[in-house]
């Protein structure tokens, strides 16, 4: 009877919503009945006059004051860009965020407003399933958001020019890494003295979270740190070599790297992702987490697609699947790095397990199909897998990752439990249609 009144909820506000309305408005109007969540922070706007967008127009970030002890240091994901068509937006979702610059009224805008359960202080509810606090829960919050395409990192200025001869050129400004020095140096200023901070960060902005923690920790001294990559990996290229290698090759040159990652002790420019390890090593008290799907279809179109011929979707998850086993094969080494991998959400295709709701969010070591017949029948129906270990929501995983120091190493199998879920049949392709507009 609840999904039913779920279902009946959403159709209504589906019919609210005029046929012109632009995806943005859909999206908010969905969301809002869909989930109780979002945010009405009064956000203090921070902008250093030597910090700025692609476009050249000014960088701005975003603080929520709360005088708790604890700051969440959170990069907005959103793509990247290395050519004209990816800079200037005309790429679309395949292209890098906010290609116009960040508006003053930003953080009332939806993606601010509702992507990130972690910034919101809690997991969205629904009708008839509540709002779950979570640890972040009134901390301090700085908030960057995403406007170089560079990953927060790039240290390069650049001219792009139209591969059709139409348009004129456009000089842009990969300028991420001098905008999170200019935030870290205002966060030293304004918050003296942290207990907790948490550096997070979805898609483009996990990926920050890994290139410029070094940055942060040699900058900020917590009593405790820690850092959540949520579907950014940087995945290792052994003796420069590797599926990932070209991508690797290809941000170097366009974002000016040489210079940011020669500062990291115990870098290989060869195998980005000895980042991961030199971080565990450089600062062995941190704890370190990352999560994404095995099925993610979003950032491993960024990583493979521009590089081997526009590959079949099998074979671009085949490639980022083998490149996250080796990921994980070395995380697993490290007694500071956790890993929370579920398998796959229908939700944005299966990428980021941070945004909008956590919905989906779980991961289960031994996820199989039911072993009795008689299990068939337990909730929820039509379900052929079940979890034979412990069942892990993101929520509980926060909660003792950060609060606990416990350490996770999840790797889901596949299996098909999200695919089968009546809820999940519901929500996703309500969620996803408005998404794509």
């Amino acid at each position: 009877m609840t999904r039913r009144y779920t279902r009946a909820l959403l159709v209504v506000a589906l019919a609210l919503v005029p046929l012109s309305a632009r995806a943005e408005t859909l999206l908010e109007t969905i969301v809002n009945v869909l989930v109780d969540g979002g945010n009405s922070y009064a956000w203090e706007k921070a902008e250093i006059p030597t910090t700025f967008c692609g476009n050249g127009s000014p960088y701005k970030f975003f603080v929520r004051r709360t005088g708790s002890p604890d700051v969440l240091f959170f990069f907005e994901g959103g793509g990247a860009c290395w050519d004209y068509d990816t800079c200037s937006g005309r790429a679309g979702v395949l292209g890098a965020a906010n290609p116009n610059g960040i508006p003053d009224d930003y953080m009332q805008q939806f993606t601010a407003k509702y992507v990130s359960p972690l910034v919101n202080g809690a997991d969205p509810g629904m009708p008839f399933r509540s709002r779950t606090d979570l640890i972040t829960k009134n901390w301090n919050i700085v908030y960057l958001p995403y406007c170089t395409g560079d990953v927060h990192v790039g240290h390069r200025e650049t001219t792009y020019f139209d591969p059709r001869g139409v348009e004129p050129p456009l000089y842009w400004n990969h300028r991420g890494y001098w905008n999170t020095l200019n935030a870290i140096a205002w966060v030293k200023i304004e918050f003296p003295f942290i207990d907790r901070l948490l550096v997070a960060g979805f898609s483009a902005g996990g990926t920050a979270t890994s290139a410029a923690y070094w940055l942060i920790r040699t900058n900020l001294h917590p009593r405790k740190s820690y850092l959540l990559n949520d579907s950014g990996p940087v995945y290792f290229t052994p003796n420069g070599s590797g599926l990932s290698r070209p991508l690797h090759q290809r941000i170097t040159d366009a974002w000016g790297l040489i210079p940011v990652f020669s500062q990291f002790p115990g870098f290989d420019p060869n195998d980005f992702g000895s980042i991961n390890l030199l971080l565990a090593d450089q600062f062995p008290a941190d704890r370190f987490a990352y999560t994404a799907y095995s099925r993610d279809y979003n950032y491993s179109r960024f990583s493979y697609e521009p590089f081997y011929g526009i590959p079949s979707k099998p074979t671009v998850l085949a490639f980022w699947k083998y490149d996250e086993d080796q990921l994980v094969s070395k995380l697993r080494q490290r007694s500071n790095w956790s890993f929370f991998v579920p398998w796959e959400r229908q939700i944005n295709d299966s990428h980021a397990s941070t945004i909008v709701t956590f919905i989906g969010s779980h991961a289960c070591q031994r996820m199989e199909k039911k072993h009795s017949w008689w299990e068939y029948f337990e909730w929820p129906p039509g379900e052929s897998y079940k979890c034979y270990s412990e069942f892990v929501g993101m929520d509980r995983f926060l909660e003792q990752f950060i609060g606990q120091d416990r350490q996770f190493q999840i790797q889901e199998p596949p299996n098909g439990y999200n695919a089968e879920d009546p809820g999940m049949k519901i929500v996703a392709p309500l969620i996803n249609a408005a998404i794509e507009g």
